[in-house]
């Protein structure tokens, strides 16, 4: 568009939710961005074709898919400057997540180019709302590595995640997977998998990591999935154990100030119960005349 001053009036980066199975989900306003856009960015312009073709959207196709992302963007954000408005989708759901499109949207944010986010459908969000788990706070992981180092990291992160995580998992994986976490520790944890969401066959399985693992190694599911998995139990803390390391590490010559400190990043035990901990081995060496100087006055606090 260009003012009357000459200047041209850069067009708008929509990003349109679609569909995760049921066409029923596109809303109105979707139908009405992808019919005015100069382009539909698509992941899969033959999928995303039939789409069109149901909601009678003519607009044209563009490829925009993770192998020529990054060649792409340039030419992308030079229409956007030039006044023409994009519509971005993917094959189903919200792009971005587990999707491409960030690179386009940073790029645009960058050249000073609206993007306006077309809410709708999305896995990861119908997931959470079906679960029954907690949802004040949640981690998405997204599609875990296959295998090696960031596979690995990403499985002990979970086995402690305090909070309700949600990744997705192609069907041949989900009882691999699952008896992953269990083997890791997390197998009493609470879970569920969400299965063809939307679409006719829609399923939650619940259970345990543990129950759910055997399930599946013995029916691989079909279709879309998606798991949510339960935070991890508070820790216990073992007084007692704290205690017997404090003991050592008195023994060492160790102030209370410092051994609440190493009790601390060690164990994850409050300031309080560490100081407690600690304040009382110096109290029973300051009654025994073996006090340090450097305790700081721990003792006398106590």
């Amino acid at each position: 568009m260009v003012t009357p001053d000459g200047a041209t009036t850069p067009g708008t980066l929509h990003i349109v939710s679609t569909p995760i199975g049921n066409l029923g989900d596109l809303s109105p306003r979707a139908v009405e961005v992808l019919r005015a856009a100069a382009a539909i960015l698509a992941e899969d312009t033959r999928h995303t074709r039939t789409l069109a073709e149901r909601f009678d959207i003519r607009t044209p196709l563009v490829a925009y898919h993770e192998h020529n992302e990054a060649e792409s963007v340039p030419r992308l954000v030079a229409r956007l400057r030039a006044g023409e408005s994009l519509a971005l989708v993917s094959d189903a759901g919200t792009p971005l997540l587990s999707d491409p499109g960030s690179r386009l949207v940073e790029a645009a944010i960058a050249a000073g180019i609206t993007v306006s986010p077309v809410p709708g459908a999305s896995a990861l969000l119908a997931a959470l709302a079906g679960a029954g788990l907690p949802t004040d706070r949640f981690t998405f992981y997204g599609f875990l590595a296959r295998k090696g180092a960031e596979r690995t990291r990403a499985i002990a992160e979970l086995r402690s995640l305090p909070h309700t995580a949600v990744l997705y998992e192609s069907p041949s994986r989900v009882g691999d997977t699952l008896a992953e976490l269990a083997e890791a520790g997390a197998g009493a944890r609470a879970t569920v998998v969400a299965r063809e969401l939307t679409k006719q066959y829609e399923e939650f399985r619940r259970g345990t990591v543990a129950e759910l693992a055997a399930y599946y190694s013995a029916h691989e599911p079909r279709g879309e999935v998606v798991i949510v998995l339960g935070g991890a139990p508070p820790a216990v803390l073992d007084e007692a154990a704290l205690a017997q390391e404090a003991a050592a590490l008195r023994a060492t010559g160790m102030s209370a100030r410092d051994i609440t400190r190493v009790l601390m990043e060690r164990h994850d035990a409050p300031r309080n119960v560490a100081y407690r901990v600690a304040s009382h081995l110096a109290s029973g060496a300051m009654a025994s005349g073996r006090g340090t100087a450097d305790d700081g006055g721990v003792a006398n606090r106590d």
